[in-house]
């Protein structure tokens, strides 16, 4: 997602140097990107540039896969663009996501679910760290959020009520106790966004994925081991595709494992500082359709060398 401008840029035309010479760097197989912030523009628009570029790479026989903290509710505004396989990483990790039927239906392929007793520690060790924290529970059937949970996201809760009751055994309503938990929310009214990550971190441990994507003071939370970049690897092993194959895109602290895990990466031009640290290269901005400059490069070096 969007996050304070780090400062000067690249120029928009352009996007920096890869790490190595064409020649001297393995085929591209895959390309990922995350999408708010990097492959979207700032008003959720995706661009017909980028519209062109993501059907070139896929015409090329490079694959393109979404990977989002997004649930799969919310990938609506990409799911025309899914091409072939039709596949989405959404939740950070959580879950892979078949979108093929188009916008407005989904299902499941996989799910690494956040395990209710470990959700439940979570909130406890949060709400001793740093009183005032207020959650939601984001399960494969919607989300779920205490009275003091702010608005931040584009739909309402499905039901309303302490974190604990959410994650009873017994939450009140039989379809949601069948629904798995991918991830738990946590705000916090006063803390900085970057403090407050640290704050959790120490916590929490390695009981729990602990990541952010938004400007404000929300974390989201996995299952240990749960990121874009450990799903990102089952899916690519699956196609034998090895990290020095694949190419990725992001732009806030959620994208960090995924860039460093893939041979090539770039941070947006709006990217927050350790993202544009973790990564092997810099494009320009989402706005300046970052995504889509590097896509036609590397096309453009695939026609180059067929011919």
């Amino acid at each position: 997602m969007t996050s304070a401008n780090p400062g000067p840029q690249p120029p928009a035309d352009t996007a920096p140097a890869a790490p190595a010479p064409a020649g001297q760097r393995p085929r591209t197989r895959l390309i990922a990107t995350d999408l708010d912030g990097t492959l979207l523009r700032d008003d959720k628009s995706v661009s017909d540039r980028t519209v062109a570029a993501l059907a070139a790479a896929e015409e090329a026989g490079i694959e393109v896969f979404f990977v989002t903290g997004r649930p799969a509710r919310w990938m609506d505004v990409v799911s025309a663009h899914v091409h072939g396989h039709g596949l989405a990483i959404c939740g950070n990790g959580a879950a892979v996501v078949d979108l093929h039927g188009g916008p407005g239906t989904h299902s499941f392929v996989k799910t690494r679910e956040l395990e209710r007793a470990c959700a439940l520690d979570v909130v406890r060790r949060l709400r001793a760290a740093s009183p005032g924290t207020s959650f939601a529970v984001e399960r494969t059937g919607g989300l779920h959020h205490e009275e003091t949970y702010p608005p931040l996201h584009m739909e309402p809760g499905e039901s309303v009520a302490p974190a604990e009751k959410l994650l009873a055994e017994d939450p009140g309503d039989p379809v949601v106790a069948e629904q798995p938990v991918l991830k738990v929310l946590a705000f916090h009214p006063e803390l900085a966004p970057d403090d407050f990550l640290v704050l959790a971190r120490a916590a929490i441990g390695d009981r729990a994925t602990v990541t952010r994507s938004s400007p404000s003071a929300l974390l989201e939370i996995s299952g240990p081991g749960v990121s874009k970049a450990s799903t990102l690897e089952l899916c690519c092993a699956e196609r034998g595709i090895s990290p020095e194959e694949v190419v990725a895109f992001g732009d806030m602290p959620n994208d960090i494992e995924m860039l460093t895990w893939a041979g090539t990466s770039y941070a947006m031009g709006n990217a927050h500082p350790d993202v544009i640290a973790a990564a092997s290269g810099r494009t320009v901005a989402n706005n300046d359709d970052g995504v889509a400059v590097v896509i036609e490069r590397i096309v453009a070096e695939r026609r180059e060398r067929n011919s």
